[in-house]
């Protein structure tokens, strides 16, 4: 069955993401911004997160945008971005099913399968979350051990007397 999500305000981090997972995206014109802050407050995308916006979103430098910069985007900017598919509430919502056919979409019986196919990675990222989130620990194992030896290293380095008159 198709959805829509209808944005009335803000929506930032797991609140986009939700409006993500949906097949289409109107938003108040009048209010509110739409913004990934994961960076904001140190919060890493795993990878489910991350592919439903590599996947949806037209421009991979408005994911960049999004991800790296924590840009709030208004209604205006998400519709020429391609984040958002109309602005309006309700009735324009509506009037959207209406034209597209939207509530008809489903009676061959295989929009789900056809869905579940466009965003395969996404869902694939889904269905292994255990492993997806044994790899992120193990990988920030491995940084921080890595930031250990090299902290290790320059101690060393300071101690010793081969760098005496060397400058960094």
């Amino acid at each position: 069955m198709p959805t829509v999500a209808l944005l009335n305000g803000h929506a930032f981090a797991a609140g986009l993401m939700t409006a993500m997972m949906h097949d289409y995206r109107f938003m108040n014109p009048h209010r509110g911004f739409l913004c990934l802050n994961e960076l904001e407050f140190g919060a890493p995308l795993k990878p489910p997160m991350s592919s439903i916006f590599r996947q949806k979103l037209p421009n991979p430098n408005t994911y960049r945008t999004m991800v790296l910069e924590a840009k709030r985007f208004n209604a205006l900017e998400a519709l020429e971005e391609g984040i958002v598919d109309g602005l309006g509430m309700v009735p324009e919502a509506l009037k959207f099913v209406e034209e597209m056919k939207l509530v008809d979409k489903a009676k061959s019986g295989v929009y789900g399968q056809l869905k579940k196919e466009m965003w395969r990675e996404t869902v694939g990222y889904l269905e292994d979350h255990l492993g997806s989130e044994k790899r992120i620990k193990e990988d920030i194992q491995a940084q921080k051990r890595r930031q250990e030896e090299e902290e290790t290293r320059v101690v060393k380095w300071e101690h010793s007397k081969a760098h005496k008159g060397a400058k960094l």
